[in-house]
């Protein structure tokens, strides 16, 4: 017995230096695991650039300093809707143990998903994003929501959840995150107190009501015929981006903005070519036979403030907006032009890229103007072609479903450069301008945008453009490797994109429309080692906004 007992402990002794090892070796392996996730995070981080929104103060009264202040304290809710909407609830989001810097890109991303890198988790122990975000039951199939009667199921403005039967039901926003939204709203109200424009303040009336109801209507329709307001704020469920299971919700934003007279005077009258841009649309008269509201309004802002769906990942430059298809029809949309975050995307992204990518014959041809133009009438080319298929059946976005965000996104991007070219060619406005700028401009902001992935509608949108018109030839790549625009080729792939994608929208045929994105939506191996060239030049891929009170000097 005695001898067992030896035996074993020495056996024991000769093998803890062994189990220390490894426990030693695995420790330092975890250590440098964690290492090379804060590195890669860092990296990521420094990915964006940072910019301050900031604007000139000095025009406001006393009362429009005190409006925007309860304005932006009004966004900020749509952070933490937002959240919800997109992950779940904030405080298990927030209290998710991570290094400093992997919880400033949780923040970024609005979750542990990276936006800009096609929604792959980042946090450890992070699972794939449901398509359908947090609108819908994550165990729930397209087939079950499909046959299920339920009420307002397809509304933009309800979640999707399960009863304690586990049968699907549905719950408007207004119900769920009333206490949230009655905040919100309260803070509306009482901008509204100080507002001297009168329709300013029945439009912060109505919004706030609408938050309470989800009844945006008649807060829209204010909106759209306001027109003596320097400031304005944008808040509420807008766009349905975040819905990649059915694109049926909207997502929780804000912008607080003020306006640029003297930019807004200038873009005005562009609004009026709306029938003529119209009725010359490259494509069979019953594609265009819907007429464009006549009360559009082109306007640029400074945004002082972004909050919620606006602020996660890339970040819009320009808004068009009500989406309501009747409306739109019934008085048209105001384009919002967002100036300073655009030059900032301008001087910090795109001209660098440029340098990288296009060839140096072109590369002088790049300038601000045509960035902003063709930004702009991406805008305005939202309100042009078709809103409803033609069999009757109802609108193209629910026709299209998941895929009608990123088709209209690529519509709105080729008919902008269509209309640019008709408007110079034909109307000889926009001279000041070369037609080669807006197109090499315009190439090179395809590279721009691929980079915010194909998780997003906009960078969809790019991929199925660059590889459309690389069939087509619009554009040539020399043996050094930079892009150079073809320019009679490039109008020719202009025209047929343009027909292509208003004939989709037009027919409602979501088998055909999957199949277009299918073919050209894919990211090929040059166009990729393209994109590590730009990524290795260490070029942002977007911005981070410092904002507030504080940065105002509020």
């Amino acid at each position: 017995m005695m001898k067992k007992m030896i035996l074993l402990l020495v056996l024991a002794f000769l093998l803890l230096p062994a189990c220390k090892n490894d426990e030693n070796q695995e420790s330092s392996e975890n250590q440098q695991s964690m290492n090379e996730a804060g590195h890669e995070i860092e990296k990521r981080i420094a990915g964006y650039a940072r910019f301050p929104l900031t604007s000139d103060l000095s025009a406001l009264s006393e009362n429009q300093k005190i409006m925007l202040a309860k304005m932006i304290e009004a966004a900020r809710y749509m952070d933490t809707l937002f959240i919800w909407q997109a992950y779940g609830d904030p405080k298990e989001l927030f209290s998710m143990d991570v290094s400093a810097d992997m919880m400033e890109y949780i923040r970024i991303n609005y979750g542990p998903w990276d936006r800009l890198r096609g929604n792959e988790p980042f946090v450890p122990g992070t699972g794939p994003k449901p398509a359908g975000a947090n609108f819908y039951p994550r165990d729930m199939s397209k087939e079950e929501f499909e046959t299920a009667d339920i009420p307002d199921k397809s509304s933009q403005y309800t979640l999707i959840r399960r009863d304690e039967n586990g049968k699907l039901i549905s719950i408007w926003y207004h119900e769920r995150w009333k206490e949230l939204l009655s905040k919100s709203a309260k803070l509306l109200e009482e901008a509204a107190m100080f507002a001297e424009s009168r329709s300013f303040r029945k439009y912060l009336l109505l919004r706030a009501e609408a938050l309470l109801s989800d009844d945006f209507i008649p807060s829209d329709r204010a909106w759209l015929l306001m027109d003596d307001n320097l400031l304005d704020i944008v808040i509420g469920p807008i766009e349905t981006y975040e819905d990649e299971l059915f694109g049926y919700k909207a997502g929780y934003e804000a912008y607080v903005l003020i306006k640029d007279r003297e930019w807004s005077e200038r873009l005005q009258k562009f609004a009026d070519y709306l029938p003529f841009l119209q009725e010359a649309l490259p494509v069979e008269e019953k594609y265009k036979r819907e007429e464009p509201g006549s009360n559009a309004q082109l306007n640029a802002y400074d945004a002082v403030f972004y909050a919620g769906h606006s602020n996660a990942g890339s970040k819009t430059i320009a808004i068009n907006l009500p989406n309501d298809e009747g409306l739109q029809q019934e008085i048209g949309s105001r384009r919002l032009q967002l100036k300073n975050a655009m030059k900032a995307k301008f001087d910090k992204i795109l001209l660098p890229i440029a340098d990288v990518i296009i060839d140096p014959s072109q590369r002088g041809k790049i300038n601000f103007d045509a960035f902003f133009g063709n930004t702009m009438f991406h805008e305005v080319a939202h309100g042009l072609g078709i809103k409803n298929v033609l069999d009757g059946s109802g609108t193209v976005r629910n026709a299209l479903r998941d895929l009608a965000s990123a088709i209209e996104e690529g519509k709105a991007d080729i008919l902008g450069i269509y209309m640019i070219t008709k408007l110079k060619e034909e109307k000889g406005e926009l001279a000041d301008v070369p037609l080669e700028s807006y197109y090499t401009t315009f190439l090179a902001s395809i590279f721009r945008s691929i980079r915010f992935g194909s998780a997003s509608a906009h960078g969809k949108a790019n991929l199925i453009r660059f590889n459309f018109f690389k069939e087509m030839g619009a554009f040539v790549k020399g043996a050094d490797g930079y892009y150079k625009v073809n320019m009679e080729k490039f109008k020719d792939a202009i025209d047929a994109l343009s027909a292509r994608i208003l004939t989709l929208q037009g027919d409602g045929n979501y088998a055909a429309v999957k199949s277009f994105v299918d073919k050209y939506g894919q990211m090929g191996d040059e166009l990729k080692k393209d994109l590590e060239r730009i990524n290795g030049a260490g070029i942002p891929v977007d911005i981070v906004f410092e904002q507030g009170e504080k940065v105002l000097g509020l």
